[in-house]
């Protein structure tokens, strides 16, 4: 198969699962490639240890971080999971870094490699409430100030605690407790053609409405009404001759043209 020009050319990950255990050594926990994809998990404590060789380790050359991403699974000990996720600019391909952490135990940040990382590790802290030892500035980012709880967290109530509105009675910005007044605040998730009977959606009262009136139609000659005298009128003057017709047409003389 020929590759358009115009397609950026990216290396194969042949040797790069090798060439990482190399330089990585015993920080690596577990390495895992699927769907042609390579992630690697590694020590929390020597994560900016891991990620500066994989930047500048001839062969490997990640050297930009394009996201930090957290994901939680409550039944763990260790219940969050925070992801890298890496490019490498001179072989286009790319590479998957993660670790776990818990709720007390802050993860090193990177923010010395990568000043950009600064704002992804907000973005993990305000909404898992991962910690990032060295970050210069961890603030919430995405939520309000005052805001309660971490809204990606798998028991984070779905409606939430507190809201923040403008109230145009005291003209000013206001917080209260969040209200549900939405009717799909209640939505039971049951397919409409397979929940109860008392399940219906906005619409379906159509399907209940009686039935449209049957069209009126016409039985006998006295309804149209034309009746027989009309139709034995009409009958005669169909049945006259052609030219008895057209003495009863009038003819207007066409206009002459002035000369």
């Amino acid at each position: 198969m020929t590759v358009a020009l115009h397609v950026p050319r990216t290396a194969s990950d042949e040797g790069v699962i090798d060439a990482a255990t190399t330089a990585l050594g015993g920080a690596i926990l577990a390495v895992k490639e699927h769907v042609g994809e390579i992630t690697l998990t590694v020590k929390r404590d020597e994560i900016v240890s891991v990620l500066k060789k994989l930047r500048d380790t001839a062969g490997l050359e990640y050297q930009q971080l394009m996201e930090i991403a957290g994901v939680d699974y409550p039944d763990r000990l260790e219940r969050f999971e925070v992801v890298y996720q890496l490019l490498s600019l001179t072989k286009n391909r790319r590479l998957r870094v993660k670790l776990s952490t818990d709720e007390a135990t802050p993860v090193p940040s990177v923010t010395s490699l990568w000043p950009v990382a600064g704002w992804l590790e907000r973005e993990v802290y305000d909404m898992y409430g991962v910690t990032f030892a060295g970050n210069p500035d961890l603030r919430r980012i995405l939520t309000d100030y005052g805001f309660e709880g971490y809204p990606q967290r798998k028991d984070f109530p779905l409606t939430g605690h507190i809201e923040l509105r403008y109230s145009e009675a005291e003209k000013r910005v206001v917080y209260e407790p969040v209200s549900l007044p939405q009717d799909f605040r209640t939505f039971d998730f049951l397919m409409p053609w397979e929940g109860p009977e008392e399940y219906k959606l906005p619409g379906d009262e159509k399907a209940a409405a009686p039935p449209a009136p049957t069209p009126k139609t016409t039985d006998r000659p006295a309804q149209t009404g034309g009746e027989a005298p009309a139709d034995k009128e009409a009958t005669r003057e169909a049945r006259k001759p052609r030219a008895a017709k057209a003495k009863r047409e009038v003819i207007k003389p066409s206009p002459r043209k002035k000369s």
